[in-house]
């Protein structure tokens, strides 16, 4: 029998685990977690597409607006998983204790949050004028998985362990797209819309309960107490609450100066700043250890920075010389008056994620009293954006109160990397 068959089939063989080996090696990757967080992106945004085409702008304007409300309340999320990250990334000979007191806080946590919610669900009704209560109290329901999520993810993100993460990723954005297109396709309505944002989050909390199923020794250290955790993630929220409040805060103004046509325009213009403002988010996951670390923080703020330019000059651009293809994205031709303003939601959107990773640096660091500009910026673009009675003219608003917001938070932010040596900043110490 000759052997070129049994040659073939054994180099067949070798070359699928060579492959099977390299795809792997990919997804344990940043360039992998880049990717993950890419496909989540698209599939969440789709689902924004298609429920502004089922909805329409007067109900797709409601479920817009209970979307920026999650989001906002979602900096728990945020402010634990920047907690986790920060924790491990620095100690990771106490990631036992770390992890059990950081899912011991965030189990705690969200289910207080999501009772608060719940019990103010008739004044989030009232505020987003939805006259659906039960939409409102959705909002309540969706934040405790999302919260408990964010410490899941935020544990895989200190260990670098890129391949779960990235699992985790991916089970926010494709079962969201699945489940809500089919509830909404079937019934379009703002709850119906909402539940299944609300069922899908329970996918990547499975996932995230898998990759963290085998326990590790807890160890003791007396600064990873669940108080200390507890502590460190209120100031984190906090700071991250102003950002999301800042970037969120529009489409509630929107709903309160324009008619519901016009809030309902502005939410789809908005569908494109979310998608320029999550889309390089990948950069702010894999560069934050290394912001954490004084020797490298510097040098990683800058090439990140420049990162998040780029991909917003070309969103822009595209936006600009494409306006046909970026209003299908936003919604179609039943949004076809703010076709030639896209560009400016676009370049909005990457004002939002340049200041989200000068944020985030900050919170590397430990320093708190940046945050304080954001919310005198979130109280001049409230006053401001009250003011207006235009959709352009609320853009404008917005537009300059985050410019002049991220100007000094860049000056402020590398003037206090240039002046505090590496190896002497104490904790807490930035601004």
């Amino acid at each position: 029998m000759s052997s070129a068959p049994q040659a073939s089939i054994y180099s067949g063989g070798m070359s699928s685990l060579a492959a099977g080996s390299r795809l792997r090696a990919f997804a344990q990757s940043g360039t992998g977690i880049a990717v993950a967080m890419a496909v989540t992106n698209v599939a969440s945004y789709a689902y924004t597409m298609v429920a502004a085409r089922v909805l329409g702008p007067r109900e797709y304007g409601a479920f817009a607006g209970l979307m920026a409300t999650l989001l906002v309340f979602g900096v728990l999320q945020l402010g634990l998983q920047a907690t986790a990250a920060r924790r491990i990334s620095a100690e990771p000979e106490h990631v036992g204790q770390i992890e059990k007191s950081i899912m011991k806080v965030s189990y705690r946590a969200s289910f207080a949050l999501g009772g608060l919610l719940l019990l103010a669900a008739p004044v989030i009704n009232a505020v987003l004028r939805l006259d659906n209560l039960l939409a409102a109290a959705l909002v309540g329901i969706a934040v405790v998985p999302t919260s408990i999520m964010g410490a899941q993810a935020g544990i895989l993100q200190g260990e670098r362990r890129w391949l779960p993460l990235g699992a985790v990723y991916l089970g926010v954005g494709i079962p969201r797209l699945a489940i809500g297109t089919m509830l909404i396709v079937w019934r379009p309505s703002v709850e119906l819309a909402m539940l299944g944002v609300t069922i899908a989050l329970l996918v990547p909390v499975a996932i995230g309960a898998v990759a963290l199923r085998h326990k590790r020794v807890a160890g003791f250290h007396q600064d990873h107490r669940g108080r200390a955790v507890l502590r460190e993630t209120v100031q984190n929220s906090q700071a991250l609450l102003a950002l999301f409040a800042i970037s969120n805060i529009d489409v509630v103004i929107a709903r309160n100066v324009l008619d519901e046509h016009d809030a309902g325009l502005y939410a789809a213009g908005l569908i494109m700043v979310k998608a320029v403002l999550f889309l390089p988010q990948f950069v702010v996951v894999v560069a934050f250890p290394s912001m954490s670390s004084p020797g490298e923080r510097r040098r990683a703020l800058v090439r990140s920075l420049a990162l998040v330019a780029a991909i917003g000059v070309v969103a822009v651009l595209s936006s600009w010389l494409l306006q046909d293809l970026a209003l299908k994205f936003v919604g179609g031709d039943e949004y076809a008056e703010i076709a030639r303003t896209l560009w400016l939601f676009a370049a909005l959107g990457t004002l939002l994620a340049m200041l989200q990773l000068l944020l985030y640096s900050v919170l590397a660091r430990r320093g708190q009293r940046s945050v304080y500009a954001v919310w005198l910026a979130l109280v001049v673009m409230v006053v401001g954006g009250l003011t207006t009675a235009s959709l352009t003219g609320l853009l404008t608003v917005v537009m300059a109160v985050d410019g002049l917001l991220f100007s000094a938070l860049l000056v402020a932010t590398f003037t206090i990397l240039r002046r505090t040596a590496p190896d002497r900043e104490p904790v807490g110490a930035g601004r």
